[in-house]
């Protein structure tokens, strides 16, 4: 399956939305993406990943890269994982490092 994400910066806040399977060929385009909006410095990042299928540890780096860019100083929220994926974040011990919600905002 395809990979697309797409970004915007609304009231200081990121949202990116991804769908498809974030793998080793495609994190690279959601590494670029993210390194956009952080230069923006937002207080939150959200990651909307409701169809986001499949995250191999290529994507799990790209979204510690952007929570060590992001600092203490902002928020890292991920909108509805699939399960596959809440299990991936849980396994690495993400899961502690973000805020899981089922709708943005909540």
């Amino acid at each position: 399956m395809s990979f697309s994400v797409k970004s915007e910066i609304k009231e200081n806040v990121a949202i990116v939305t991804m769908a498809g399977d974030l793998d080793s060929s495609t994190a690279p385009q959601l590494h670029e993406e993210i390194k956009k909006v952080v230069q923006e410095n937002p207080k939150e990042l959200v990651l909307c990943v409701e169809e986001l299928n499949f995250m191999a540890s290529a994507g799990m780096r790209v979204i510690i890269f952007a929570k060590q860019k992001l600092g203490s100083a902002a928020s890292l929220i991920l909108v509805k994982p699939q399960e596959q994926v809440h299990e991936t974040l849980r396994m690495t011990g993400l899961l502690h490092s973000i805020t899981i919600v089922d709708k943005y905002p909540e």
